[in-house]
This record gives C-alpha cells, sequence and structure tokens, in this order.
C-alpha cells in the first residue's frame, strides 16, 4: 500500500501494484462544484507507471457539505435518487472522478471497512448495511457509465468487527431484482487481516462459504496484511498485547501471503510500504521506517516477489507441528516451510529436481541436495512470546526448485504433491498452537475483540520452553514414500544382515 513514498525501494523490490487513497472531501471541498485535482496523485501514477506498477485506487470520505451525516463517515446526499440525477452527489463524483483517470486506474475500492460500527474507534462508515450496498451500486452503475471495463470492489472488510457483515451484505444484494445481471454490483471481495498467520486461511474459508451460501463465486483479494512490530529497538512502541518481533513481522508476510495465495486470493498487499509521517511512538506498520531505512520485514518481501510470483497454482498442508506451502509456479517449484509451535522440528521432503535452493527468511540462499530422494529441512520452533501463543510461525524457509521436465523434453508443470503422512516422529513437549482469535485494536482498523474465538482445530497447552528436537518422515508424494521407504528397506536389509553375522559368528 503506497508504495511511492519510497519508489526506489519499491522499484527494487518488485512491487508489483499498489493501492492509492483517493478523498472525496479532498477533490470537492467546497461544493459539488469545486474540483480540485489530487495534489499529487498523477505524480504518483507516472511513478507507477515508469516503474510496472498496477495502482488501485480507493475512494472514500464523504465532504462536510455532501452529509447530512457525520463528515467522513456520513451517509452522502440523493443517494437514493437515480444514478444521473444531479442531486445524486455520490454519483456525480465517482463518474468525474473514474472519468479522470480512465485508462489508468481500472480498479476502485468502494470505500473501507463498513463493517467497523459507528462510535466504535476507527470507523469509517456510518450508514446501515442496505446504505453500503446502496452506495456500491451507485458507484457502479456512475463508474461503468464512464470506464466500461471498470472493475468494481467491495471494501475492505476486517471480519473480526463483525462476523456476520458480508453474509447480511450478501443477503441485501442478493434480494434486488436487478442484481443478476450486474453481478450484484460488485466484481472482488477484498479482505484486511492482521496479525495471526492461521487467521489468513480461517478468514479466507469463511469468506468463500459465505459468497457460496448466497451462489456466488468471486475474485478474492487481500488488500492488507501484516503484523506491526512492538519489539523494534529503532521504533519502541507501548501496546498492552501482540508481541511481535522485527522477525516475526517478517516471518508473517512469507506466511500469509503464501496461505492466501493457498487459500485462493488472487492478489495480496501488505500495508503498509512506509511508515510517512508516522509520530513517535506511532504503530509502526511500514516495511520501512520514516528515515527509509529498512526492516527485515522488507527482505521478505523481496523475496515473496522472488520465488512467490507467478503462482499457478497452491496447495497448504497444515501439519501438527509444522506448515508446507506448495507453490506451482510452472518452471519453478517453491515450498514454504515454517514451524507453528515453540518445537524445533526436523522434516524431510521429497525432491522434485537433482538440486535446490534453500532461502532462509533473510535472504540467505544455499544449494541443498537430496539423500536417498529426499532433503532434510531443520525449522525453527517459533518464540510464541503472545499472551495467545504462538501467533506466528517460526522461521520461514524456501525450497526452490526447477520444475520436473515435461514428456517432450520441455519444462512441464510441476505436479503438487499428495497431503503429506507422518511415516515416524518423536514425542515433542506439547506447545501453544496458533488459533485464529480476533485483531487487536490497535490494528489500522481498529479491531474489537469478539467473545467468541473461531478455533478450527484443538490446539495444545501453552508450554514455556521448546520441547527436544522431533523428526518427521514426511512423504509428499508417491514418488518420495517409494524414496523413503527404500531407504528404510535398505536399513533393515543391513540391520538383517548383521544379525545373521553375528549369530554365524557365534555358532562358529
Amino acid at each position: 500500500m503506497e508504495a511511492f513514498h519510497d519508489p526506489a525501494a519499491a522499484a527494487e523490490a518488485g512491487v508489483g501494484w499498489e493501492r492509492i487513497l483517493f478523498y472525496w472531501s479532498e477533490f470537492q471541498p467546497n461544493g459539488p462544484d469545486d474540483w480540485n485535482d489530487h495534489p499529487s496523485a498523477d505524480g504518483w501514477l507516472d511513478l507507477a507507471a515508469g516503474a510496472g506498477r498496477e495502482v488501485v485506487g480507493l475512494i472514500k470520505y464523504t465532504p462536510a457539505w455532501a452529509t447530512d451525516g457525520e463528515p467522513g463517515c456520513g451517509v452522502p446526499r440523493g443517494l437514493d435518487l437515480p444514478v444521473d440525477d444531479p442531486g445524486n452527489l455520490w454519483a456525480a463524483f465517482v463518474r468525474r472522478l473514474v472519468d479522470r483517470y480512465a485508462g489508468r486506474i481500472t480498479h476502485w475500492v468502494i470505500w473501507n471497512e463498513p463493517d467497523i460500527a459507528p462510535g466504535t474507534y476507527g470507523v469509517e462508515w456510518c450508514g446501515s448495511v442496505e446504505e453500503y450496498y446502496r452506495l456500491l451500486k451507485v458507484a457502479y452503475l456512475a463508474a461503468h457509465e464512464t470506464d466500461p471495463d471498470v472493475v468494481i470492489h467491495l471494501a475492505g472488510l476486517t471480519f473480526w468487527h463483525d462476523r456476520t457483515y458480508l453474509r447480511r451484505f450478501l443477503a441485501v444484494a442478493t434480494a434486488d431484482p436487478t442484481g443478476p445481471e450486474h453481478g450484484y454490483y460488485f466484481d472482488v471481495v477484498t479482505l484486511h487481516i492482521y496479525f495471526q498467520t492461521e487467521s489468513v486461511p480461517y478468514i479466507l474459508n469463511e469468506t468463500r462459504a459465505a459468497l457460496a451460501a448466497y451462489g456466488l463465486r468471486k475474485p478474492i483479494w487481500v488488500n492488507e496484511t501484516n503484523a506491526s512490530p512492538d519489539a523494534d529497538p529503532l521504533w519502541p512502541i507501548e501496546r498492552p498485547r501482540w508481541r511481535v518481533d522485527l522477525r516475526e513481522q517478517a516471518s508473517f508476510l512469507l506466511q500469509s501471503f503464501a496461505l492466501a495465495l493457498a487459500h485462493g486470493a488472487e492478489r495480496v498487499a501488505v500495508y503498509k510500504w512506509m511508515d510517512a509521517g508516522l509520530p513517535p511512538g506511532g504503530e509502526p506498520f511500514g516495511l520501512i521506517r520514516p528515515d527509509h531505512s529498512r526492516r527485515p520485514a522488507y527482505d521478505a518481501f523481496r523475496l515473496i516477489t522472488a520465488h512467490y510470483a507467478g503462482t499457478r497454482a497452491a496447495h497448504a498442508y497444515r501439519r501438527p507441528l509444522f506448515y508446507q506451502v506448495t507453490l506451482d509456479r510452472g518452471d519453478r517449484t517453491t515450498r514454504v516451510l515454517w514451524a507453528r509451535t515453540a518445537t524445533t522440528v526436523t522434516i524431510v521432503l521429497p525432491a522434485l529436481a537433482p538440486e535446490g535452493l534453500l532461502v532462509a527468511q533473510t535472504g540467505e540462499a544455499e544449494p541443498i541436495r537430496p539423500v536417498n530422494g529426499a532433503y532434510t529441512v531443520v525449522l525453527p520452533g517459533a518464540r510464541c512470546a503472545d499472551e495467545l501463543g504462538c501467533i506466528i510461525g517460526g522461521p520461514t524457509y524456501l525450497l526452490v526448485e526447477a520444475a520436473p521436465t515435461g514428456g517432450s523434453g520441455g519444462v512441464g508443470r510441476a505436479v503438487l504433491p499428495e497431503e503429506p503422512t507422518v511415516e515416524a516422529t518423536t514425542t515433542p513437549t506439547p506447545t501453544a498452537t496458533p488459533t485464529p482469535s480476533p485483531t487487536p485494536t490497535s490494528t489500522p482498523t481498529a479491531t474489537p475483540t469478539p467473545t467468541v474465538t473461531p478455533t478450527p482445530t484443538a490446539t495444545a497447552t501453552p508450554s514455556p520452553t521448546p520441547s527436544p528436537t522431533p523428526v518427521l518422515y514426511e512423504a509428499h508424494d508417491p514418488a518420495a514414500r517409494r524414496a523413503v521407504g527404500s531407504a528404510l528397506g535398505a536399513l533393515l536389509f543391513a540391520l538383517g544382515l548383521a544379525v545373521v553375522w553375528g549369530l554365524l559368528r557365534r555358532r562358529g
């Protein structure tokens, strides 16, 4: 989000797209006949175009003159009038804005986080679900009058503020008899997910289930995700909970992006690129500090653009002690690996190529060769310093390989491995496992704590110290099982020969 604050760093990191905010109150601060072009937007768009970044616009913030409610979050006056009526102030603004940037911005997000209730910290929409649907519908119709190819996004939802919001919105939308011919006036669902790695699959699954309940399938974008550090020595802050250090922020990005891809997100973005103008003590979500120094999360983001880009299919395998996400990138396969608990775990992975590249989340990389058709990788345990336990997994590793060659001699599509099975393990000391729970009030969307914490799977009892390292033999595909089985068979054969030799020697 807002890569223009440090465009050189964005170009260096290979940022593919960015979101820019467009405030209605800045374009028309004094009335419907007023128009002030965004003071910097053209420059930002030029920077993005020059670097090959796509810009997604987010429209929000009602000017005081345009609402009978509270400025900023108030419902626009005339919203129920026909879209071509000059008294529909919102329609007139959207039509003019989309026309102004036609050909330069195709994707428009309509408002932000309407699921935060009025009277709650961080509120941005003071209308009802029905009024938000009308806001979206008017924007969709007005924008398409100017640009038939425009893509309209549902406002980013925080999920935890109101877990019923999307379903209630869809109930309103699908009750509109004009909805089906217009795709119910939105093309993309937008999500904001923070702080807990395993909230990502949970929220994506819940979102897809809500759409399916109304017979809908829509692309899903995660437009905001991050875990801001409270333990940055160069930017100390006081926060009552959500213990996150710099290493964990970097881990969170690698883990959340991988899980989002594996659970069907079409695009993912970090909030935010740089803490521009952040006052001392302000919560630091930037990958880059206000002085342009870079946090470790910046290096993690570079690994994402280098080793996740081009993903065509992805599968996530959630095991008791670790996660594996496999990304099929056509000519490359990236496996993203991390421990889920405080327990350090050693895993054995089937080789897809004669050699791989093992990349640590710091960017350090080393070639790795399989033994008996498999790689052995040690995954350090998570810090698990938060009161909820392991909200973020341990240090993340990437195993990158060339895809298997196809039958015609060319590079074929990597075959995603089947779900792993545990063939052998030692008994670890129980440790806290990450469980999705509400995001904190200190996030950009100030998410409150609901009374019920979703728990997709049972969690283990927290342990203050990591247990001894277990060994898991994970066979992810038939070839791997054969490789591991052959190695075990050879070992058993050798042991059998030793036993027979010993017996013969005793008899002699």
